[in-house]
């Protein structure tokens, strides 16, 4: 009884992910307002029917598609922060991390990309508490180095956004020179992506906040 029990699930959750990989197959080129679920389940080869057994609406499917494009990105991103190197060391490490993970998964940045601002709410909020959360976990690493002594949480949050969003635009511009295929292109993203990053260090070794903001 069990191992039906364990095989019928094994079915469902690969089910499951077949509907995930050909939605997102389907929206390299179209955005998910527009992607219907019949077209996701004609590619899987199931009733349309079959698709509410895995997800109530393509809303939901696609809250799913965040989490698969941004959660593996959170760990290794968090776990460069938490490590004791130089600033311009972290960086460069972190800005490698990121455009390692636009090559393994392009079609998985394009759809945050697209959908950060698109017409599907409940996409749009989990896009948006995903990088909250991602800001919360940038700041409490950066609060945690001796550079931050003194600062307030609202300081520190703001900086962690900076990074954050600095990482997410890198992201969707090393995605477009790719694409492109310009020669030196995605290096040149590379470079300006350090460079942003690194003003914003300097910037943070002298930030003494503002009189009215918490700040003597």
């Amino acid at each position: 009884m069990s191992h039906s029990l364990g095989v019928r699930q094994a079915q469902k959750q690969k089910t499951r992910q077949a509907l995930l990989d050909a939605a997102l197959g389907l929206l390299e080129e179209q955005s998910l307002s527009s992607l219907g679920l019949r077209e996701v389940t004609r590619v899987v080869g199931i009733a349309p029917t079959a698709f509410y057994r895995h997800f109530r609406d393509m809303g939901e499917l696609g809250v799913a598609l965040v989490e698969e494009a941004l959660g593996s990105l959170h760990v290794m991103v968090r776990a460069i922060l938490a490590e004791q190197d130089a600033a311009e060391e972290r960086i460069d490490r972190t800005v490698a991390v990121v455009e390692q993970h636009v090559r393994q998964h392009p079609l998985h940045i394009r759809f945050v990309a697209r959908e950060r601002h698109g017409g599907v709410r409940a996409v749009r909020q989990a896009i948006a508490g995903e990088l909250d959360r991602f800001a919360e976990e940038v700041a409490a690493a950066l609060k945690s180095q001796p550079v931050s002594e003194g600062w307030c949480d609202d300081d520190v949050r703001m900086l962690a956004e900076l990074y954050v969003d600095r990482l997410v635009t890198t992201a969707a511009a090393l995605l477009d020179a790719e694409e492109d295929g310009a020669e030196g292109a995605a290096g040149q993203v590379v470079r300006v992506a350090r460079r942003q990053l690194r003003l914003i260090s300097i910037g943070r070794q002298h930030w003494r906040g503002e009189k009215g903001e918490g700040q003597e």
